[in-house]
């Protein structure tokens, strides 16, 4: 339940960070000493907050962000004289990951900028002072503030009127996507609770179990009393598990997982057993003793009788369920995190919903279809949804270690001949074992074999380089095939005479470089700014980027033409020379890998460990802009990244 506390508390901090002037570590006063009839000594005070610290200018470039004093309308009737003197002493401290010495401030922080005020005259100074504070996470921040020069008269000036000032905060988290990604898992899991409410092992308890709750107690208030109960006993009972799940691996080590290609070949076994067994091939049931035991505790009435109901349902069913609840944590473990917490609150919810609802309302139990052939139509099509999902964990072992043998013809083709069968199922050509035969197809039957038929003829042209944005993330990119161009391409425009040293053709021909460094000096080389992209082999979202926003005509301009892409694959597997192997300072753990460096490069610098990531850098190494994870949306993507490109 600790684990629900904190999944709680980062809904809230959602909220809060959507106010993002909330969090300011560093709080900022200005005053102005005049030294002379035109010169003036600007002064800014900051206090950080207890374990935050802050970034010198000094800092060396390729390290933290360095604090920057900027004047927007430099231009005017006065001139900014000299760089800003800083002080007290900075804290040193070498950055194994990035190669330096960085320079930050600790409690306080004060900075002096000389200001020569050449005409008195009404002329508005506007000033923006951007740095970047780190404690957990890091939080790139800017202080806006103007004032007058024509206040700037008579009496030495120890302080003056802010006109405007406000600062902009952009925090960034460990999980800069972990929003949208629990949301999505939720949203998944909420649907699969729904599909397990229409097996054969669920469906006809729910009128059983509500007719017992509304007659076998005294009052109908007490009814639906228990059956809240019930219901609320279910969603702790799931939960639980998925707080198991996270307590036993921790939130790191899911993360690291979804990488592993032991991970995905054993999931993808998992995940083909499910399938037979709601397939037909066999059952899977839990022990006849668990069932009887749970059984005779639930007899006892009471809280804690109900709950041990909603734990025998859990366990009568697993037949049905156990597969779902199954494949659900394989990819709620596949996000890390909370996920498989939240996977499970989101199915539990939608199992228990029924039951609570239909004791508060019991006229709706006749609405009820009747139980029949259908439940086992409910159960086999869930069995060829299974099947087809395992092999996206065979295709990820596949594309980490790099191995080509399962290329993206070879994806679309077992996932063709899955759903062509699975059409001939629902159209009531082949039957299952241990199923009742089905003397006429029903119109419902008909809809959704047709249905999936419209979806197998639409992957056919992907055997021939089709995009098919509809299942983006879960082939193979295009640039892992047999043919990247598609079949029968003439395109001569990706050749290797055009290459700059060092790169190598990414999606949509956008020249790449794999290697940050060799791609921060080509960056300096040619004076472009960098899309620094944290991405990895099998990272779903990051196709879903690549498909479906980077193939936008804007977006790949930006990407062909303004910036040098960068991608880090923080899954690369290929072994670091031995000199080059490390033990991280942030997590402790041994460097060995290609994407292990790429990985703690990501953790060290912004203290974030999902994909996708993106920060804009210029040439130096310097971030432009606020990093940012899954950005679907292309105009979203659009404005981010010329906010970055245009510092």
């Amino acid at each position: 339940m600790r684990h629900l506390k904190y999944f709680i508390l980062i809904l809230l901090l959602g909220f809060i960070n959507a106010n993002a002037q909330i969090i300011n570590p560093v709080k900022w006063e200005t005053r102005i000493e005049k030294q002379s009839a035109t010169d003036y000594l600007l002064i800014i005070d900051g206090t950080i907050e207890k374990d935050w610290h802050l970034y010198s200018q000094n800092t060396p470039k390729g390290g933290g962000a360095p604090l920057k004093l900027l004047f927007p309308n430099s231009t005017g009737n006065f001139i900014i004289e000299g760089s800003a003197a800083e002080s007290p002493e900075t804290t040193t401290q070498f950055n194994e990951v990035f190669g330096v010495s960085e320079t930050y401030f600790t409690d306080k922080i004060q900075l002096k900028q000389k200001i020569v005020v050449t005409e008195r005259k009404n002329q508005l100074i506007q000033v923006e002072l951007s740095y970047q504070v780190c404690k957990d996470v890091c939080i790139p921040q800017s202080y806006y503030f103007e004032f007058n020069t024509a206040t700037l008269t008579g009496k030495n000036v120890k302080s003056f009127t802010v006109l405007k000032n406000k600062i902009e905060t952009h925090t960034v988290s460990n999980q800069p996507v972990s929003d949208k990604g629990l949301w999505s898992i939720f949203l998944i899991a909420f649907l699969s609770g729904f599909a397990a409410l229409l097996t054969p092992c669920v469906f006809p308890m729910i009128p059983m179990t509500v007719s017992y709750f509304t007659k076998q107690s005294k009052s109908k208030a007490k009814g639906i009393k228990n059956a809240v109960v019930y219901g609320i006993s279910i969603i702790l009972i799931y939960v639980f598990l998925g707080s198991v799940i996270t307590l036993l691996f921790g939130s790191d080590a899911l993360n690291a997982l979804s990488t592993s290609v032991w991970f995905n070949l054993i999931f993808f076994v998992l995940l083909v057993f499910f399938a037979l067994s709601f397939l037909g091939a066999f059952e899977i049931l839990l022990p006849n003793s668990w069932a009887n035991k749970v059984d005779r505790q639930a007899d006892k009435g009471g809280i804690s009788g109900i709950l041990f109901m909603a734990l025998a349902l859990a366990i009568v069913s697993f037949s049905c369920t156990g597969p779902i609840v199954g494949t659900l944590l394989v990819e709620a473990t596949s996000k890390g995190g909370l996920a498989p917490i939240v996977g499970m609150l989101g199915f539990s919810l939608a199992l228990a919903l029924p039951f609570m609802l239909f004791a508060l309302f019991p006229g709706w139990l006749n609405t009820l279809p009747k139980s029949g052939g259908w439940l086992h139509t409910v159960k086999v099509s869930l069995g060829f949804l299974e099947l087809a999902l395992a092999f996206k964990f065979l295709s990820n072992a596949d594309l980490v270690l790099q191995l080509h043998w399962f290329e993206r013809e070879v994806f679309l083709a077992i996932w063709i001949a899955i759903f062509i069968t699975f059409t001939l199922y629902l159209l009531g050509k082949i039957t299952m074992p241990h199923e009742p035969a089905t003397e006429q197809l029903t119109v419902g039957r008909l809809a959704m074999g047709l249905l999936v038929l419209s979806f197998t003829v639409y992957m056919i042209p992907g055997l021939w380089g089709a995009p098919l944005k509809l299942i983006s993330g879960f082939p193979p990119p295009l640039t892992y095939s047999e043919s990247s161009h598609g079949i029968g391409s003439t395109s001569d425009s990706q050749t290797d005479d055009s290459l700059p040293p060092d790169a190598e053709w990414g999606p949509h021909n956008i020249v790449t470089f794999t290697d940050y460094e060799k791609g921060l000096a080509y960056a300096k080389s040619v004076n472009k700014p960098i899309l620094l992209d944290f991405t990895g082999y099998a990272c779903v979202n990051c196709r879903k980027i690549e498909d479906n926003v980077w193939s936008n005509g804007e977006i790949l301009s930006i990407l062909k033409n303004e910036v040098i892409l960068v991608s880090l694959h923080v899954d690369d597997k290929r072994l670091l020379p031995e000199k080059e192997q490390y033990i991280s300072k942030e997590t402790g753990k041994n460097i060995e890998t290609v994407g292990n460096k790429w990985s703690d490069f990501q953790i060290a610098r912004y203290k974030a460990n999902a994909q996708p990531y993106y920060v804009i850098l210029d040439s130096d190494g310097n971030d432009l802009n606020q990093p940012a994870g899954y950005l679907p949306d292309v105009q979203e993507y659009k404005v981010w990244s010329q906010t970055g490109i245009s510092k």
